[in-house]
């Protein structure tokens, strides 16, 4: 069995927050403020969603981007303060405005130090940042369409359609470039503030990515795609307990002999991203690098799938080599065979044991997500993006549930969410997470996503206001009692 990361040698507590739900959904002041808050609590991590560039509904977890970040991230103040920034001339009620007029700006007035700085980030990421931006550029031209739907030459990278594109929009896309550049000056001074502070960034990166994305319009040999650029087979999971049909997510699927063949070089160049962002990554949906649930792209739903392997161990072994270790988390909820738990373990990557799927009217001992079932190599939540908050999971349970979790504790005076909050902390798992909904003891208006809708998610905000002494309190006084700080 490989080594645990070093970031799991001591007892850490988390809080799940993503940057849109802050007071300001930036990385200025609000996110400095919340790094001040975490160190102040004795809390040593901030686990957040992914950061890519979204499509219309917002989700973190379908981008136009598996390595570019989501530009509406950046704070306009920031811009304003730089040496070669006119503030007069920059309006930070419209941030696409901002960038070009910045842009032109930093051209003219960015000493020759701050240039390099540019042309550098340009070269070091040119890996991705190349296709990210004319991609960009191409489905700004095209009304926004699914690159699958761009004019023959487009869609298929003709060398010559490219060519006049970056000839005809060389300045536009210098913009883009510089776009991501201020994104990761600002990313790289928060995370420096962060780590400074005792407090590390934890990501997420999804197994799949989005049809609709930059990485499979360049690299379209590496995804189950006809030629025509449309999906052959797509992901998802099949029929269970919780939907008869299944869920049909509808990303291509990896081609993964063709990922061997380069020597699983599209791999290494997604974690080496994330690793330069976060200090440690939650993979979504782990059991896809065990085997992954392949359903014909014609079908409606996930009933007609199946189960196909995925060369996990040859991947891991991989990154292992390139990287010396692997600061990631598994995300293994769902049903887990004994298959995907040997590969988690092999790799020594904690899981996820939530607790609002712990306790139920129909008690059972054996559920992996009681307290008592928990183990070191793993990450107790008390939920997710996904799940409801605590208080709002609660009033919704039924009375058997309730009473199962009053005997399991021993007594009746529950209290959501510090009830769940504190059994999060006590367990002997050695990251705990708090999403801040159950810091601040939000009910379920107040959730961050809804799984199957599509509308109304992604969106929650918190204020400052909504903070009190007593919830800070409380949430140092837990991590020194549990060892966590």
């Amino acid at each position: 069995m490989n080594q645990q990361a070093s970031v799991f040698n001591q007892r850490r507590t988390g809080v799940l927050l993503h940057i849109t739900s802050l007071p300001s959904s930036n990385l200025g002041k609000d996110a400095y403020r919340f790094v001040d808050f975490l160190a102040a609590t004795g809390t040593t991590i901030w686990q957040m969603l992914p950061l890519g560039p979204t499509h219309a509904d917002n989700s973190p977890y379908q981008c136009l981007s598996a390595h570019a970040a989501n530009a509406s991230l950046i704070c306009p103040h920031w811009v304003t303060q730089q040496s070669w920034a006119i503030a007069d001339e920059l309006d930070v009620s419209n941030l696409s405005i901002l960038i070009a007029k910045a842009f032109h700006q930093f051209d003219t007035y960015a000493d020759d130090e701050e240039k390099q700085l540019f042309s550098d980030f340009c070269q070091q990421h040119a890996y991705w940042l190349d296709d990210y931006v004319l991609f960009c550029e191409i489905r700004h031209l095209n009304f926004t369409n699914a690159w699958f739907d761009w004019p023959e030459a487009l869609r298929d990278r003709e060398v010559d359609a490219l060519a006049r594109i970056r000839c005809d929009r060389q300045q536009a896309l210098d913009i883009r470039c510089f776009e991501q550049f201020i994104f990761f000056q600002q990313w790289r001074s928060l995370k420096r503030y962060a780590n400074e502070h005792g407090v590390l960034l934890f990501g997420d990166m999804p197994i799949f990515v989005a049809h609709d994305s930059a990485d499979v319009w360049a690299n379209q040999g590496l995804f189950t795609l006809d030629n025509t650029g449309q999906a052959t087979r797509v992901a998802g999971v099949p029929p269970d307990y919780f939907s008869a049909t299944g869920q049909r997510w509808g990303n291509p699927l990896y081609e993964w002999e063709a990922h061997q063949q380069q020597d699983y070089l599209w791999w290494q160049q997604r974690l080496s991203t994330q690793l330069d962002l976060f200090d440690l990554v939650r993979i979504d949906h782990f059991r896809g690098f065990e085997a992954c649930w392949e359903i014909p792209a014609n079908c409606d739903t996930a009933i007609d799938g199946a189960w196909v392997k995925a060369p996990g161990d040859e991947l891991f072994d991989k990154l292992l080599s390139v990287f010396g270790e692997l600061p990631l988390v598994a995300e293994d909820l769902g049903i887990i065979t004994d298959e995907v738990t040997v590969l988690r373990e092999k790799y020594a990557m904690p899981g996820m044991k939530i607790l609002q799927f712990a306790f139920g009217s129909d008690a059972d001992a054996t559920n992996p997500y009681l307290p008592h079932q928990h183990c070191r190599d793993s990450v107790a939540y008390t939920g997710t993006h996904d799940n409801n908050t605590t208080v709002g999971w609660y009033q919704e349970v039924d009375e058997g549930t309730q009473q199962h979790i009053a005997s399991y504790l021993g007594r009746d005076d529950v209290s959501m969410p510090w009830t769940l909050n504190r059994i999060a902390l006590q367990s002997v798992a050695a990251l705990a997470v708090l999403p801040m909904q159950d810091i601040l003891s939000l009910d379920g208006s107040h959730r961050m996503n809804v799984p199957g809708t599509t509308e109304g998610n992604w969106s929650w905000q918190f204020s400052w206001e909504m903070l009190t002494d007593d919830s800070q309190a409380q949430l140092l006084n837990l991590n020194k009692l549990y060892g966590r700080c």
